[in-house]
């Protein structure tokens, strides 16, 4: 039965070259926090738009189409308003499985609905299959892990390597198996399984610290899948759209992995710290490490003239970005200067930091990027760190055999007065000791960062 063509074929284009417009418009405004709302309503009126379009030019049933709007629309209101600031990376983990998943199960309905697949639709939706279910798994790994509810370091076991090969190669096979004999759905359902268990065995090694470029790299993933389904549906939005995210998330993976001073296929295909070495950290902070109260902190802070607070995951795990706010307001109604020093990795996602201190409404022209505030940390009087580690560890400089070596890192060490907040003296992901917290000019607030900087903060009120 033909379709019941409700638009002009000319009008249709023209729709979705709008909307593909409105994409680019929209993922333009998001590289900059002050346009970045505006970008994401100028992607979601593309997506909308996009929608309607192919609902009214395929003569679709609504039904059930908007049965599935209704009930998906609820679940992610409801997860939207109950997810904390914090858990935000686990939930991008997840939207982008679900994005494969997607892929997975449009393509193979519309591989099967095709009465007659030529040989581009056959290894597209194939393609599709692949991408996306190592897209699902590999996203359900990575929210297993920043969600803790399964141990974030490197897992696996002897001769991963080589499985995570064969299994590739039979992925392959089997795409190529599709596209000789298409009218066979079993050679599709095996790339679906080889490709999922590929996603988990590709994951799994990779640790917790590396969770930023993985996110981003998956984000890719499911653009990619998306696009290789628009080509099976013959839909140029899908492309189009697929291929932005594609190339987006690769952008970005590539910017990260810039900002760890590592390559993708280190990231991918070997641990993180795992072979560190180098002194103990008995040997490092023995006898070294000077202690400190948020009492004699508010003394200090009497009469500084500029102040840089360095966000870290361990703020964004104490939900202590409203206090860091609060901190801020009274410093600057003394008459100092307060800004934000932030690290492209630091947290668990892009952007994290800049996302909790937006939900604290700290102005975003007070961000300010790594490579800009290390010209200027040498007037700083005071720098506070608060739970971050590895982004501001001084030997990512100074020893070229430490497992960090040459990361860019927050040069916090050359502040007149450093104030780390931390619970303890314990490593970072990378698991070596970080000489700043021994260093001359360096003190230690030990205790929970939202607590230790309220009683800051009542010390600053009362003296």
């Amino acid at each position: 039965m033909e379709h019941a063509y409700l638009i002009d074929i000319g009008w249709v284009d023209l729709a979705y070259l709008v909307a593909s417009v409105l994409f680019i418009l929209g993922i333009k405004g998001m590289t900059h926090p002050r346009t970045a709302v505006r970008g994401n309503l100028l992607s979601a009126w593309g997506m909308l738009l996009a929608v309607v379009t192919a609902l009214l030019a395929n003569g679709l049933s609504y039904q059930w189409i908007l049965l599935g709007a209704v009930i998906g629309g609820a679940i992610g209101a409801f997860a939207a308003v109950r997810v904390q600031m914090t858990q935000m990376p686990e939930m991008v983990a997840l939207f982008n499985g679900f994005g494969g998943v997607a892929s997975v199960l449009v393509a193979g309905a519309a591989f099967v609905a095709a009465a007659d697949p030529g040989l581009q639709t056959t290894i597209a939706a194939g393609l599709s299959g692949l991408i996306g279910a190592v897209t699902f798994s590999g996203s359900l790994i990575a929210f297993l892990k920043l969600a803790e509810k399964m141990p974030s370091g490197s897992l696996g076991f002897p001769g991963i390597k080589a499985f995570n090969a064969l299994l590739g190669l039979a992925a392959l096979a089997g795409v190529a198996w599709l596209a000789v004999d298409p009218s066979s759905m079993l050679a599709y359902w095996l790339i679906v399984a080889a490709a999922c268990v590929l996603g988990v065995t590709l994951t799994i090694p990779i640790g917790g610290a590396d969770m930023p470029v993985v996110i981003s790299l998956l984000n890719s993933y499911s653009g990619l899948a998306a696009a290789a389904t628009g080509f099976v549906l013959m839909n140029n939005v899908l492309i189009i759209s697929g291929s932005l995210v594609g190339a987006s998330g690769i952008i970005l993976t590539r910017i990260m992995c810039k900002a760890m001073n590592r390559s993708l296929g280190n990231v991918l295909f070997a641990e993180f710290g795992g072979a560190a070495s180098g002194p103990a950290a008995d040997d490092v902070y023995g006898g070294k490490v000077k202690s400190t109260s948020p009492a004699e902190v508010a003394m200090m802070l009497d009469g500084v003239q500029r102040v840089l607070i360095v966000p870290g995951y361990g703020m964004a795990v104490a939900q202590a970005q409203h206090v860091v706010r609060d901190l801020a307001n009274l410093l600057e109604s003394r008459g100092a200067v307060v800004e934000y020093g932030i690290h492209p990795v630091a947290g668990r996602m892009p952007g994290h930091m800049n996302v909790l201190l937006a939900e604290a409404d700290i102005p975003y022209d007070k961000l300010r990027e790594m490579d800009d505030i290390n010209n200027e940390i040498a007037q700083v009087d005071v720098c506070f760190v608060i739970g971050a580690n590895d982004t501001v560890n001084p030997v990512a400089r100074t020893d070229p055999k430490s497992p960090i070596a040459g990361m860019p890192i927050i040069d916090v060490d050359k502040a007149r007065t450093v104030v780390v907040v931390k619970r303890s003296l314990s490593p970072g992901f990378a698991g070596i000791p970080n000489p700043l917290f021994a260093a001359d000019n360096c003190l230690m607030m030990f205790g929970d960062g939202k607590k230790a900087l309220v009683e800051l903060v009542a010390a600053l009120k009362e003296g």
